[in-house]
């Protein structure tokens, strides 16, 4: 409502209220103009977005985001500055209406704060875009707009190397977002080496992983080593396993070695869980029903506790979730969407307290649309996701008191023997700049 439909109401009001002897009528009158008065400027700030330097979604009807390196799926979001390499974007809106979406980038710094700068000063070409790739879906019983995009592109491509918050929003608003991405755009100015050894901690040598490496910085205008330079290690591209190093053990010709005693030293945890969902005509591994009515429902296998003496070797994908549809001939349109039922049978002595069910196919978010339920009479967590046809990856996790990060530990265990990827980050700060570039990279598997 305008500001002048809410006057014409109020003096429309006020002609009645003339006419007629009811003093209640004239109070409720007052009361009406407040809060048509109160709704003008109050509602518009509830559409409004607070944005989240991390990858989030922002509407329930946003699903199955994806952010990847074309040369392989799933892969984690990082490309090489004025490379060929592409990034891709994708995504569905169940609402099932076509909306206006646009794009674009904001540069951060090593630890995720806006550089603030001029898109002007990272961005060349425009400054927004938008996502003109969209199909609807066809021969779903769910359905939803396929969006698509990748970058850089002819309209948007970063000028700086570093870490780059990609922004969706609607028409053109910025405060109306959809999702935002974390993706690494790096130079080559550094190389690094690492080895993955046991931890150096007695005790947690059996259940830790730990990382050393050795940073060559001879392509770089380094004044103080000690400063200029930082290091971020991540299990899994998980943001919350992150451990940024911003000081060296020590610095020998052109290099900085990071061995520390207890730095870098992660908890190795388990193989992810994971089932197979590319087709709902017949039961796959780890489902043991599947129902189709008003909507398809797919009911997994009971999942117990792994929290056990000894290591297990199960295949996994490290977290990662695949969009793939045996049913059809091309998932991002043909592929449908199924209400997914988890059940845990809890360890002995957890309880009914917190659980969440996270994945990269939900960005390892700890909030109420993860959470299980605890079923007092059966004793077991229960939970439910809408998920596309794929393959998939996931965890139970409890929140850590100490930290308020999920920790899997007390579901799943933690074993050096876990196959896991780490990704290596170096930062930099050039001299007299306002900003930190990312000027290397690399991937370390422990398989």
């Amino acid at each position: 409502m305008s500001l002048r439909g809410a006057i014409a109401t109020w003096q429309s009001r006020r002609v009645y209220n003339q006419r007629g002897d009811c003093h209640a009528i004239a109070r409720n009158d007052k009361v009406l103009f407040c809060v048509v008065l109160l709704s003008l400027f109050t509602f518009p700030s509830f559409a409004q977005q607070k944005i989240q330097y991390t990858d989030h979604t922002y509407r329930a009807s946003i699903k199955s985001v994806e952010c990847y390196n074309t040369v392989k799926q799933g892969s984690f979001p990082v490309i090489a500055l004025r490379s060929n390499e592409q990034l891709l974007l994708a995504f569905d809106d169940l609402e099932g209406r076509s909306r206006n979406y646009y794009y674009t980038l904001e540069h951060c710094d090593a630890q995720w704060n806006t550089s603030r700068l001029s898109p002007a000063e990272y961005l060349q070409g425009f400054m927004e875009d938008r996502i003109m790739d969209y199909s609807y879906s066809s021969g779903t019983m769910q359905k939803y707009i396929h969006y698509e995009v990748k970058l850089p592109n002819q309209n948007i491509a970063p000028k700086l190397a570093g870490n780059y918050l990609l922004k969706v929003y609607e028409d053109s608003d910025q405060s109306h977002l959809i999702i935002t991405r974390r993706i690494y755009v790096t130079g080559t100015a550094v190389s690094l080496a690492a080895e993955l050894v046991p931890s150096n901690n007695v005790q947690a040598r059996a259940n830790n992983q730990k990382l050393n490496f050795q940073v060559n910085y001879g392509g770089l205008n380094v004044q103080n080593p000690y400063n200029d330079i930082k290091v971020l290690v991540m299990q899994n591209g998980r943001p919350e396993t992150a451990q940024l190093n911003t000081r060296p053990t020590f610095v020998r010709n052109g290099q900085l070695i990071y061995n520390d005693f207890n730095s870098n030293d992660f908890a190795g945890g388990n193989e992810f869980r994971h089932f197979d969902m590319r087709t709902l005509k017949l039961n796959s591994e780890r489902i043991t029903r599947i129902f189709k009515d008003s909507a398809n429902t797919v009911l997994l296998l009971n999942d117990e506790s792994r929290n056990r003496n000894a290591y297990l070797l199960e295949y996994d994908n490290d977290g990662n979730f695949f969009i793939i549809n045996q049913d059809g001939r091309d998932a991002r349109t043909d592929g449908d969407y199924a209400n997914v039922y988890f059940s845990l049978l809890p360890p002995k002595g957890l309880f009914n307290g917190n659980v969440y069910i996270t994945g990269k196919f939900n960005n390892y978010e700890i909030n109420d649309f993860n959470k299980l339920e605890y079923d007092v009479l059966r004793n077991r967590f229960n939970g439910v996701v809408k998920l596309k046809q794929g393959v998939y990856d996931y965890l139970y996790v409890v929140q850590n008191p100490a930290t308020n990060k999920p920790d899997s530990t007390p579901i799943e265990g933690s074993y050096f023997e876990t196959e896991n990827e780490y990704q290596m980050l170096v930062y930099y700060r050039p001299p007299g700049s306002r900003w930190e570039e990312l000027v290397g990279y690399k991937l370390v598997s422990s398989k």
